[in-house]
């Protein structure tokens, strides 16, 4: 599932091509993708203005004029990739992980009156673009139970080691995991994090000291930037607004690098199971506990 850093990528992208386009038309292929009632479509989406466009932990928000906007989660293999009109019958580049559009992985179409295009394109059908009054959004169960943004100025080591205090009893790596106690982060900012910090995914939050969670703030924090510097992590589905792929993946220190050697002490890196997820981990610089 794309994390902060992919979601942040996306937003960027569109926060650049979309803003006071007005949508003309939308099609969609599958109404578990789209499932908006066509009154409200017609009503509060085609004609509306894209005001703005901004994230939520990994929810997308397009803000429009009518006082509505479209909340969109990617899920497991959701990709919003905008083309300009001058795109169709041109090819793509050959950074582009995406080959001509519509294809058979698109379930919404959104056009514009400029011509341009939106498509969600999503494999498995795991995600989902909600029309919602715009009013509304802070109120809704799946935001509202949301943590703190990690990259946000007012996410201080102090607010962190607050935040972990909810869990103390669980892993390390269930916390981190865990959107209602910290918003974005999952599996591979997980296990960079932890093993840049020298920690054991199974130690309890509770039993970390006041230095190791600083430590792990300040990589946690490093890890996530590079990603977004780096256009995020394309290890599977992911592409950004324009179908590019991003090469955090190219950097990574533990995640799916099992079998190779840490690049701190040079043992073979190991691949667990923690918090229900498949873990990656140095056995000689992240001690588990006894």
């Amino acid at each position: 599932m794309p994390e902060l850093p992919e979601v942040e990528t996306v937003r960027l992208g569109l926060a650049r091509l979309l803003p006071r386009k007005v949508i003309a038309g939308v099609e969609s292929s599958s109404p578990r993708s789209f499932p908006n009632a066509q009154t409200d479509v017609d009503r509060f989406l085609v004609g509306a203005s894209i005001v703005s466009v901004r994230r939520r932990a990994k929810i997308l928000i397009i803000d429009l004029d009518s006082g509505y906007s479209l909340v969109i989660h990617l899920k497991m293999t959701g990709q919003l990739v905008f083309w300009g009109k001058e795109r169709f019958g041109a090819g793509h580049p050959n950074d582009s992980l995406v080959g001509d559009l519509p294809d058979k992985s698109t379930r919404v179409t959104i056009t514009f009156q400029d011509g341009s295009r939106l498509f969600f394109n999503d494999q498995r059908k795991f995600g989902w673009v909600r029309l919602l009054p715009t009013i509304e959004l802070d109120n809704l169960e799946f935001i509202s139970k949301l943590g703190p943004e990690p990259l946000e100025p007012e996410f201080t080591n102090k607010v962190f080691r607050e935040r972990l205090k909810r869990r103390s009893k669980s892993s390390i790596k269930a916390v981190l995991l865990d959107q209602t106690v910290l918003a974005g982060v999952g599996n591979i900012y997980a296990d960079e994090s932890l093993w840049a910090a020298k920690i054991h995914p199974k130690m309890l939050a509770g039993e970390i000291s006041a230095n190791k969670l600083d430590l792990l703030h300040t990589e946690l924090l490093a890890v996530l930037n590079m990603s977004l510097a780096k256009g995020g992590s394309s290890s599977r589905n992911y592409v950004n607004a324009e179908g590019k792929k991003g090469s955090y993946m190219d950097f990574a220190r533990v995640y799916r690098r099992e079998g190779q050697p840490c690049k701190r002490c040079g043992r073979d890196l190991v691949k667990i199971r923690v918090a229900g997820r498949g873990t990656h981990i140095c056995l000689a610089c992240q001690k588990e506990p006894k």
